[in-house]
C-alpha cells in the first residue's frame, strides 16, 4: 500500500494507529497541527508535518509530494460540551477540514480512505444501534461527523476510491508499549477519572444522574485503544484488496454506566472517589451499546482488550508515568 498519511497522527488515537503502522514496517506520513496532539506522541520512525487541514494548499503539497496511497483521517475536533458552545469551530475543522482531504484525495489518485466517525451521529434513545440505525446527531459535534460522512460517500463512491467509515465508541485506555496514552484534558470520563485518582483526594464531576438506566448515569460502550486501532490496520487491508467500501461500528457491544467506571477506579486505587453531581450537558446522548456484528463477520475480529479492569489499569499506569 506504499505510503500511508494519518492526519492526527500526534494525537492520542492517531499515534497509536501509527505505532501499529510502523510495527508491520509501513511507510508513514503524519499531519498534524499540535493544537492538540503532542509532539512527545509523535513516532520518529514517520515522517512529520505540521499543517492543518483547513490548509488546502498545503495539505495538497504534502500529500503530492509524498506519493500518498492510502489515508487514515483522524484530525478533528472531539469534545461534545464544546461543539455546543463553539459550532463555527467545529464545521471549520471537522467538515471544512474533511473537505479539504476529500478533494486532495480526488486529485492525488489515493486508493484507500479510513474516516474517524463516531457512534455520535445516531438517533438517542436507541440504546443498541447497528450501522443501519437511524441517524440523527444530538450533540453538534455528531452533525460534523455526519456531514464529513456524507462528503466521503458522495465524492468517493464511483471515483475508485475504496472508503471505510469507522463509527468508534468510546475509547479509553493506553498502549501495551506504556509509550503512549491520552495526554489532552476534555470532557473524556476515563481521562479524568485517571487524573484525580492519583491525587491524594480524587473526586469527579458526574452530569447527569437522573437518565432513564439502571443507576441514572449515562451509559456508554467502551473500547480499549489498542483494540480500535488494530481495526484501522485490518480495513485498510481489507478494502484495498476488495476494492469495496464499507460502514462498521466499532464498539465491544457491552454498556458501562458513569458509575461503574467510577466504582473500578475507586476499586483498583483503593481510595474513596468524591462525586459531585451536575446538570445534563447539552448533547450527551443517554445510552449507547455498539451492534458489532457486521465487524466481527467482516474484519472477523475479535477484540482483545474487552475488560473494564484491563482499561482502567492502563489509564492509571498511564497517569502515573506521565506524572
Amino acid at each position: 500500500m506504499k505510503k500511508i498519511l494519518v492526519t492526527g497522527g500526534a494525537g492520542y488515537i492517531g499515534s497509536h494507529i501509527v505505532e501499529q503502522l510502523i510495527k508491520i514496517k509501513k511507510n508513514v506520513v503524519i499531519i498534524d497541527n499540535l493544537s492538540t496532539g503532542k509532539k512527545k506522541l509523535l513516532n520518529k520512525k514517520a515522517k512529520f508535518f505540521k499543517c492543518d487541514i483547513r490548509d488546502f494548499k498545503k495539505l495538497n503539497e504534502i500529500i503530492k509530494r509524498n506519493n500518498i496511497v492510502s489515508i487514515i483521517h483522524l484530525a478533528a475536533c472531539l469534545s461534545v460540551g464544546e461543539s455546543e458552545k463553539k459550532p463555527k469551530k467545529y464545521f471549520n475543522n471537522n467538515v471544512l477540514g474533511t473537505k479539504n482531504l476529500i478533494n486532495c484525495a480526488l486529485l492525488n489518485n489515493i486508493k484507500n480512505f479510513v474516516f474517524s466517525s463516531t457512534c455520535a451521529v445516531y438517533k438517542d434513545g436507541l440504546k443498541i444501534v447497528s450501522e443501519k440505525s437511524k441517524l440523527s446527531p444530538t450533540s453538534y459535534y455528531g452533525k460534523t461527523k455526519l456531514l464529513g460522512e456524507k462528503m466521503i460517500i458522495k465524492n468517493l463512491n464511483n471515483k475508485k476510491i475504496n472508503y471505510a467509515i469507522l463509527r468508534y465508541f468510546n475509547v479509553a485506555g493506553a498502549s501495551r508499549s506504556g509509550k503512549i496514552g491520552q495526554i489532552t484534558k476534555g470532557d473524556q470520563l476515563f481521562k479524568n477519572l485517571s487524573v484525580s485518582s492519583i491525587k491524594n483526594h480524587p473526586k469527579i464531576n458526574i452530569y447527569g444522574s437522573n437518565y432513564n438506566t439502571k443507576d441514572g448515569t449515562c451509559i456508554r460502550d467502551y473500547i480499549h485503544v489498542s483494540d480500535i486501532s488494530q481495526i484501522h490496520i485490518k480495513v485498510l487491508k481489507k478494502i484495498h484488496t476488495e476494492k469495496k467500501s464499507i460502514i462498521l461500528n466499532c464498539g465491544y457491544g457491552i454498556g458501562i454506566s458513569v458509575m461503574d467506571a467510577v466504582k473500578e477506579f475507586k476499586k483498583q486505587i483503593r481510595k474513596k472517589i468524591k462525586i459531585s453531581l451536575k446538570k445534563k450537558r447539552k448533547g450527551d446522548m443517554e445510552h449507547i451499546i455498539a451492534n458489532n456484528n457486521k465487524i466481527k463477520k467482516y474484519l472477523k475480529w475479535f477484540p482483545k482488550k474487552n475488560n473494564l479492569s484491563r482499561i482502567v489499569k492502563s489509564c492509571i499506569s498511564w497517569e502515573k508515568k506521565l506524572k
